[in-house]
């Protein structure tokens, strides 16, 4: 049966279940359904949430990530990526990393001024800051909230240099700062983009701008000289894993510098919500498409191993770098991101001020 025609489907999300929150002892059941006259409803439109935190700037030292700085504006995401790793942080928050995590989406309106506080600390010296290292900051909330504009202006004030990951069209929005930023080496951008295959665009990311949205979204930025790298992530093998070459060579052609990509792991609760949708989304091939996953990270669906737990292993895993590799070595030879300066930052007490 086609997930289109699955009265179970959830259109227009990409969790179709929401699995039980372990930090949680606690949940709703349906134990006795033959007694129940009308099924479990929730509430399935989007909720916001407010959180006031007291920091905003992640400071991570992972093998694989090196010492990364990151800013979450929001948590939880409306993308409804059903591959998303981030689901698993919603769960610290007493929501569930399925359904919950991307129609309960909690919002930081203080971002702003905490990471101007950042900036002010009596011993920063300046860092690339990642914008989204969790959750895109330009999801469908950001249009109303401008919550990372604000941001941006902060950086563009201080002039320090940050970096995004996103797969929205939203960020053409603050084009006129980004291209600002550009002309002084202190911006760069990654656009998400897995597949050119709209039907799975669809299941896989059903919130999102497609695949040629975000092509414009490539060749608009670059077109204003701002730097842009496609991260064709996650590859999930026997889904889009084929897809690799055309995606870098669409990049390309509209002005990307570089290119990236992960292949899928499934961590905690998202090795159920996956299993659950493939299943429904994707019958004929779900067991295969599993298989193919456990096969990249030593016959399980997770993996939190350093060093693997991102790239894979296995003979399924190598095929997809070396397709990787042939693909940049042919469409983007010869092109590299530009290097950040961190020499132009301005703190608070040297910034000249008005005599009026």
């Amino acid at each position: 049966m086609a997930h289109e025609d699955n009265p179970e489907f959830f259109k227009g999300r990409g969790a179709q279940v929401n699995t039980h929150n372990k930090f949680l002892q606690r949940k709703y059941v349906q134990d006795h359904i033959e007694g129940i006259d009308e099924p479990l409803l929730e509430n399935s439109a989007t909720q916001i949430y407010e959180e006031t935190p007291k920091k905003i700037v992640s400071e991570s030292n992972s093998p694989d990530l090196g010492n990364m700085h990151s800013i979450n504006p929001y948590q939880g995401c409306e993308h409804g990526c059903i591959y998303c790793y981030a689901r698993n942080s919603h769960e610290y928050y007493g929501f569930s990393a399925g359904l919950d995590f991307e129609r309960k989406i909690i919002v930081k309106r203080n971002a702003p001024e905490l990471l101007e506080e950042y900036f002010n600390k009596k011993n920063y010296k300046p860092v690339t800051i990642l914008l989204s290292g969790n959750t895109d900051c330009y999801q469908p909330i950001e249009r109303k909230l401008e919550i990372t504009r604000r941001m941006l202006e902060l950086f563009l004030r201080y002039r320090n240099p940050v970096a995004f990951i996103t797969k929205n069209n939203l960020i053409l929005r603050d084009i006129d700062i980004l291209a600002e930023l550009a002309s002084m080496n202190l911006v760069s951008v990654n656009v998400s983009l897995n597949s050119l295959n709209e039907q799975l665009r669809q299941k896989l990311e059903p919130r999102t701008v497609t695949a040629s949205g975000r092509l414009n979204v490539i060749q608009k930025l670059s077109e204003r000289g701002i730097p842009v790298r496609v991260m064709a992530a996650p590859i999930i093998p026997g889904l889009n894993s084929n897809e690799v070459p055309a995606i870098i060579k669409a990049a390309a052609d509209r002005g990307a510098r570089g290119a990236g990509f992960t292949i899928v792991r499934l961590n905690g609760s998202i090795a159920e919500i996956f299993t659950d949708w493939i299943h429904k989304a994707f019958p004929d091939r779900a067991e295969k498409v599993l298989n193919m996953i456990r096969a990249c990270h030593d016959g399980s669906l997770n993996d939190s191993e350093y060093g693997r737990r991102m790239s894979g292993e296995g003979q399924v895993a190598r095929s997809i770098h070396q397709l990787f590799r042939m693909a940049c070595n042919r469409f983007m030879q010869g092109r590299e991101m530009p290097a950040m300066d961190h020499t132009l930052f301005i703190p608070k007490n040297g910034r000249q001020t008005s005599l009026f």
